[in-house]
């Protein structure tokens, strides 16, 4: 049996591959491994799926005498917020992001938000069947609600965003746990919000919109004539954004609209940001002419987090749009503390937001930021950019000249064995030869399917098309799938 955590969390079809048997299991390990008797923040998409597994994961959470906080369908960034302004121990969030309907995960975070290093979810999954503590009497552990959960997550955004008073924003929730939260956020900053599939649809998550499917809402963006649009993925830890004429800007523009205006302001120390092997050449090349350095590191958040650790970077992420500030402007008085005052049984909500309570900006003020990808988070601060220099989101990427890059997947039997297959290895090399320094070659195997991802970047469209396909075609022939 493989590794049960892939690059993101557990994954599966839920009820099938991830059932609520498999969640009990992890959720009881986890615990004893996590924080014995600790706190966990639980939370969840809009997938039909997820208030079976999250019951069972709060049932075993509160078996080995965990204490269990939920806050219902929240982003996950927004849980990663949460564990850490509450003074929890972890978070669980119960989530497939981007995946199909019939998909569903677990993914687990830490203490500071941030999700786990692969030693620790191995010690989880070591622990998965052991019999672990039982509590009895008052031992045993309770779950309530974080009733102002969303409130809070609100006022954490708001405190980090310029207003946006008159603008148009078109925003595509995708059915996913964004739904509430992104057109409230639009709404409190002043903007004129244009919502799309903002309802708890969870048998419409990623159907056809969200961040996998940016046309939806740069068409939108076109018909209503918006100043910029925004589209979320399930559990809205990704953004993608569209510009006032309908094109997309994706994550790696993204990151280049805020790196350079982060170095402008003098807060991108190092000049530098993390990408991945996926970010496209003619972003890299496009920063070095402003002095920014670009280090990739493997494809996938968690990665990216441990290089900008590593290397002190401020700003990093992903071409997929989850994008991590390490810092971030404060605009004003924060509306709360910069943490909320830890957790107690005895909470009350707050009063709700209303519009006009962000006071005058104040860019000289920076404060640290979150250590995950956060979909809203990463609009607000390009939203920002715009705001600030006047200028329209086509003129701040108008620039960066982006090489074609063409991706294909190739269905295999074993990623393994097809990376380590000498007919592979020798086709790839042939493809490297072809390319002659005029673009860049990569073969990875998919962290969460039985893919190899074959991605060529090359000044010439057609030629990229054509080497893609070729290896592609190459691959297939020598480790296709494996038959039934």
């Amino acid at each position: 049996m493989g590794r049960l955590f892939g690059t993101d969390g557990i994954r599966g079809v839920a009820n099938e591959t991830l059932t609520p048997e498999m969640a009990f299991a992890v959720g009881r390990a986890a615990g004893t491994v996590l924080a014995r008797g600790g706190t966990f923040v639980v939370g969840r998409d809009t997938r039909v799926s997820g208030p079976m597994l999250e019951a069972a994961l709060v049932a075993a959470l509160c078996s080995v005498g965990a204490r269990v906080v939920r806050v219902g369908i929240m982003p996950t960034p927004a849980v990663a917020y949460l564990v850490r302004a509450v003074g929890a121990d972890a978070g669980v969030v119960v989530s497939a992001s981007h995946n199909p309907v019939e998909d569903n995960g677990i993914k687990f975070l830490g203490r500071t938000g941030q999700k786990l290093p692969d030693a620790v979810e191995d010690e989880i999954e070591r622990a998965i069947g052991e019999d672990g503590p039982r509590p009895v009497g008052t031992d045993v552990g309770v779950a309530t609600d974080l009733v102002d959960a969303e409130e809070r997550y609100l006022r954490y955004l708001v405190s980090h965003a310029r207003r946006a008073d008159g603008l148009r924003v078109v925003v595509d929730c995708g059915f996913g746990a964004a739904y509430r939260v992104a057109p409230q956020l639009w709404t409190l900053l002043g903007s004129e919000v244009i919502a799309l599939n903002d309802d708890p649809h969870g048998t419409r998550i990623n159907v056809g919109c969200g961040s996998t499917s940016p046309e939806v809402v740069a068409s939108a963006v076109r018909v209503h004539g918006a100043d910029i649009g925004f589209t979320h993925d399930g559990d809205a830890d990704r953004v993608i954004a569209v510009d006032e004429n309908g094109a997309v800007v994706d994550g790696d523009l993204i990151m280049t609209v805020c790196a350079r205006h982060l170095a402008r302001q003098g807060v991108l120390q190092p000049r530098r940001i993390v990408a991945t092997v996926m970010t496209n050449l003619g972003v890299e090349r496009a920063l070095r002419e402003d002095g920014i350095e670009v280090d990739r590191a493997p494809v996938g958040d968690r990665y990216v987090l441990e290089r900008m650790l590593q290397t002190g970077a401020v700003l990093g992420g992903e071409q997929s749009g989850h994008i991590i500030f390490r810092r971030l402007p404060v605009h004003g008085r924060p509306i709360l503390p910069e943490t909320d005052p830890p957790l107690t049984s005895h909470t009350p909500p707050r009063t709700p937001l209303v519009r006009g309570e962000v006071e005058a900006e104040d860019s000289s003020a920076w404060t640290e930021g979150l250590l995950t990808g956060d979909g809203l988070m990463t609009a607000v601060q390009l939203l920002n950019v715009v705001v600030q220099t006047g200028l329209p989101l086509s003129r701040l990427v108008e620039n960066v000249r982006r090489y074609p890059q063409v991706l294909v997947n190739v269905r295999v039997g074993s990623k393994d064995t097809a990376m380590a297959d000498a007919r592979v290895r020798e086709a790839i090399a042939q493809t490297e030869r072809a390319i002659e320094g005029r673009g860049r070659l990569l073969v990875r195997p998919s962290g969460t399917e039985p893919v190899v991802r074959v991605m060529v970047e090359h000044e010439d469209e057609d030629t990229a098309r054509r080497l893609a396909s070729d290896l592609a075609e190459q691959i297939a022939s020598a480790v296709g799938p494996a038959r039934p």
